[in-house]
């Protein structure tokens, strides 16, 4: 008896638009091709003999004679009939089996297996597939065009609804992975940036949120065709040529101020030490204003992004 397998029929789970329902895989017993191949070859050679030597003995006087003969040629013609439904499948391949356009099951046994002659026989491959898209251009969650591509592993799972439910699953699974791009570029941001909420994800920084996101959209697009997605991950990500110096720009603005933020902190600590030093010690007392000098100076030779040139007082403190 045939074991059906239990698969979703899209992404929905439901029928096609015309409301039939699509297809399913139905796993179908072959037989072991050795034996088959066996009985066979044996088949051909033995029948033809018995018809030979019993033309040679009955003569053209005996008609039922010839009738006998006839019927054990038609042995060897048994043994070809039965060579003709062998069958060969490598590792991670099926084949699938239907009688006079009706689809009958399929076989993923391995090896040399027989079936019904009267079953064509289908081969289609299981194993994984990997599908580079080229890089597409979109528009992010702002609207900013960018370039992004991906690597997609994905293998066929249900070979009924790869062959019957669509014209052509790789083509199939080339414009879904396509028009999944597309989405999932638009429900993010490039980068972070004020307009977005705290610790939101975004292209840039959430990659790994990214890629769960693509596989699990591209398993919902692709369960139709009965094709399963393994792993997904982004290959490219960049902003288009017209807009790239202009985000260059910001992104180094950004730098820069992150940067300077950190000198001048870095630069307001170590005045507060060097004042906080030298009222302990009571090496110098200075006065407000003498204080303020130093630490405009201070800040100066410290926050400077360019090498200051050091003046030498040869007076005294106040001079």
């Amino acid at each position: 008896m045939d074991a059906v397998r239990s698969k979703a029929t899209g992404p929905t789970g439901n029928t096609g638009a015309a409301g039939k329902k699509p297809v399913q895989e139905r796993i179908r017993s072959s037989m072991d091709g050795y034996l088959m191949a066996v009985i066979g070859i044996l088949l051909i050679p033995a029948g033809g003999y018995w018809a030979w030597t019993g033309l040679a003995t009955v003569g053209s006087a005996a008609e039922m004679g010839l009738l006998y003969s006839f019927a054990k040629l038609l042995v060897s013609l048994l043994g070809v009939f039965i060579l003709s439904g062998l069958y060969m499948l490598q590792p991670n391949e099926a084949a699938l089996l239907s009688l006079f356009s009706q689809y009958v099951g399929t076989d993923r046994q391995e090896g040399l297996r027989w079936a019904n002659p009267f079953f064509s026989k289908r081969k289609i491959s299981l194993r994984a597939r990997t599908m580079n898209s080229p890089p597409l251009k979109v528009n992010d969650k702002r609207g900013n065009p960018v370039e992004i591509g991906a690597a997609i592993v994905w293998r066929v799972n249900d070979t009924a609804l790869a062959i019957y439910n669509v014209d052509d699953f790789e083509r199939y699974v080339t414009v879904q992975a396509e028009a999944a791009l597309r989405h999932l570029a638009s429900q993010y941001a490039y980068d972070d940036g004020e307009d977005l909420a705290e610790k939101e994800t975004t292209l840039r920084a959430g990659l790994d949120e990214v890629a769960h996101a693509l596989q699990a959209e591209l398993h919902l697009r692709f369960a139709a065709a009965g094709v399963d997605v393994e792993d997904a991950k982004l290959t490219h990500l960049a902003y288009s040529p017209e807009i790239a110096q202009v985000m260059l720009r910001r992104q180094q603005a950004e730098a820069i101020i992150s940067a300077r933020t950190k000198i001048v902190h870095g630069a307001v600590t170590m005045v507060e030490a060097a004042l906080k030093g030298l009222s302990e010690r009571q090496i110098v007392v200075l006065d407000d204003e003498r204080k303020a000098a130093m630490v405009s100076n201070l800040l100066v030779v410290l926050c400077s992004d360019k090498e200051t040139q050091p003046i030498v007082n040869a007076g005294t403190l106040y001079n």
